[in-house]
């Protein structure tokens, strides 16, 4: 099955793939930013506040980061007509 994915994932439109690989860049430094902040909080314990937005943030970057991923297949899906 992964190498069914890994397959698919090359055969993306150009457009396509820089869309996903611009809004993956873009998750994985949301991603960074969340640990910075849970990594402060674990050294500053300053306020619960801090903990739920790191935490939250993190949560938002997995939901984009899938969101880019079956967006991309299924809009290419849609361009080639195999939707």
């Amino acid at each position: 099955m992964l190498k069914k994915l890994l397959e698919n994932f090359k055969k993306l439109d150009k457009l396509t793939y820089k869309i996903m690989h611009i809004g993956l860049k873009f998750c994985f430094v949301i991603c960074i930013l969340s640990v910075f902040i849970l990594f402060a909080y674990s050294f500053a314990f300053t306020s619960p506040s801090m903990y739920y937005i790191g935490i939250n943030l993190f949560k938002l970057s997995l939901i984009f980061a899938i969101e880019f991923i079956v967006c991309g297949f299924i809009v290419d899906g849609i361009k080639k007509q195999l939707i």
